[in-house]
């Protein structure tokens, strides 16, 4: 039976979004309408779920906790698929990932811990491919743009040696969700390193990147998120390392730095990014890069466009997925452009280009 079967037998435009009053819960609900879709906003704090006014717009709120099972089958009935945006997704994850297998609906996530990312891998792989779903933890600006870019560059070879990360945000102004995940997650942070999930080195290392303009050269620190998970799930690669420039590590440090501020119309920051990905074989490199504004508006096209091809009977396979894995990593990349995303690929001789490699 394939995905497209199963979902025809469900409301397959009922989508739920569960953290949905929260800062990108509210982008992934307004995407989600934009798009088509019933949304379906959960949350654990009715209060809250009516201060959001989703029902003023004629959308459907239930409430839901992850401490009471009952309550998120109730959230969950009816629906095709549930995005999970509450962090901490330490807490959130499992019981939800739980239900949606009790209700045999796809699950996505946009978890940037990487301990989340790894238990739904680990723990859920069999039953999701059983009831012939799909779980996608990490499908976010965090881990899911990372894995995309590196496969997409990656292309046609079998293995790397290498592949390198960075990212350079302008700024980091942190959501409530993002101090919180950061107090709950102090789990040792995993590299890959002679092909394996590896602890990785405390205090952490500490380098200089050649991003492209605007960004230029700056200085990073060393810090892994789920691209490290995802990646690790399907592509050959001997050693991964993700490396974050250190102004937003400053924003996120400063416990007097404000949350988001709304620049347009459409809630988005005034916060510009860039992801930079190299993947390196023996003798050549290939470099994906992609340049976008405010990584919690961004997060809402990514992991739509990933529920709405799953619903569409478009992913490879059932069970827990890595984005680039399930998908045609340029096609989807594509997908977001030029509206919430650019992104180019280049490729050259690891020997004698030295713009192609980050200066460590």
């Amino acid at each position: 039976m394939s995905i497209k079967n199963v979902v025809s037998k469900e409301s397959g435009r009922a989508v739920a979004v569960f953290g949905a009053s929260g800062h990108t819960g509210r982008f992934v609900v307004a995407e989600l309408a934009r798009r088509g879709f019933r949304p379906i906003a959960i949350g654990r704090d009715s209060s809250r779920m009516a201060a959001a006014g989703f029902q003023d717009r004629g959308m459907e709120a239930r409430t839901g906790n992850v401490e009471d099972p009952a309550s998120l089958d109730r959230a969950l009935e009816g629906t095709a698929a549930v995005i999970n945006c509450a962090g901490p997704f330490l807490d959130t994850a499992e019981p939800l990932v739980a239900a949606a297998l009790r209700a045999r609906v796809h699950y996505l996530d946009v978890t940037a811990e990487q301990a989340s990312a790894l238990a739904i891998f680990e723990r859920f792989g069999a039953p999701a491919r059983d009831a012939r779903i799909v779980f996608v933890p990490a499908m976010g600006f965090y881990g899911g743009l990372g894995d995309l870019l590196a496969t997409a560059a990656m292309g046609d070879w079998a293995s790397a040696v290498e592949i390198r990360i960075g990212i350079a945000l302008d700024s980091w102004r942190p959501t409530l969700g993002t101090r919180l995940t950061g107090q709950r997650n102090t789990a040792t942070r995993l590299v890959i390193a002679e092909g394996r999930l590896t602890p990785f080195d405390n205090p952490a290392p500490t380098t200089s990147w050649s991003f492209p303009e605007p960004f230029g050269v700056q200085d990073t620190m060393e810090l892994p998120f789920t691209e490290t998970i995802v990646i690790g799930r399907h592509l050959r690669v001997e050693n991964l390392h993700t490396y974050l420039n250190m102004t937003p590590l400053r924003d996120l440090r400063d416990s007097t730095t404000p949350p988001p501020e709304a620049a347009d119309e459409s809630g988005r920051s005034a916060q510009t990014f860039m992801v930079d990905v190299m993947v390196r074989n023996e003798m050549d490199t290939r470099r994906a890069i992609g340049r976008g504004r405010d990584i919690y508006a961004f997060t809402a096209p990514l992991v739509v466009e990933a529920a709405q091809r799953i619903l569409e009977g478009d992913a490879k396979g059932v069970g827990v997925l890595a984005p680039g894995e399930m998908f045609d990593a340029t096609n989807f990349l594509r997908a977001l452009t030029p509206e919430f995303l650019t992104f180019e690929i280049e490729a050259g001789h690891y020997r004698g280009t030295s713009s192609l490699v980050p200066r460590v």
